[in-house]
């Protein structure tokens, strides 16, 4: 790689560093107005639980989420720049899961691609059947691995998201 190609892609490379930084720093104080500033406008996203959503949908998951936090703390971790579009990082997140009232923790691997100072894809790893264990105790244990429970968290997940969103346009209007 020339040297001046070099020079502009260390500060590229540390400013998505801050980013990332700032999403989760955001995200430990529920903060979600700061985390969408952190997004595109057009930002793809996905995980286990919600599978893939887009834009408005994301900014809504991660308010929905910050508004309904009971007993919250968040780590982060391992911010790895991969190269000037792509990171990753290891985040951990420990709650009240509101439907059960069990404690959960969260172990995630987050992947990211950023560019204009912005995050365009996130997607966030980890074990759907572990979180079920935690969140539904003995039910999760047994059938948090089928298929059948993980379409029903999903389901149930974006269920909640969509009333969600219905209830933020209905009372904006």
């Amino acid at each position: 790689m020339q040297r001046s190609n070099l020079n502009v892609l260390i500060p590229r490379m540390n400013s998505n560093k801050q980013i990332i930084e700032q999403f989760y720093t955001a995200f430990q104080q529920l903060d979600y107005k700061a985390m969408q500033a952190c997004y595109s406008d057009d930002i793809v996203f996905s995980d286990p639980v919600f599978l893939l959503l887009r834009g408005t949908e994301v900014n809504s998951m991660w308010e929905m989420l910050c508004k309904n936090a009971r007993d919250f703390s968040l780590n982060f971790s391992d911010i790895e720049l991969i190269d000037h579009e792509y990171a990753t990082c290891s985040w951990s997140a420990s709650y009240t899961f509101s439907r059960t009232g069990r404690k959960v923790v969260n172990n995630i691997k987050a992947f990211m691609k950023l560019k204009d100072g912005k995050i365009i894809e996130h997607s966030d790893g980890f074990r759907l059947s572990t979180w079920a264990a935690q969140a539904f105790g003995w039910k999760g244990v047994l059938f948090g691995w089928t298929g059948f429970m993980k379409r029903g968290i999903q389901k149930n997940a974006r269920r909640n998201l969509a009333y969600f969103i219905q209830s933020k346009n209905a009372s904006q209007n």
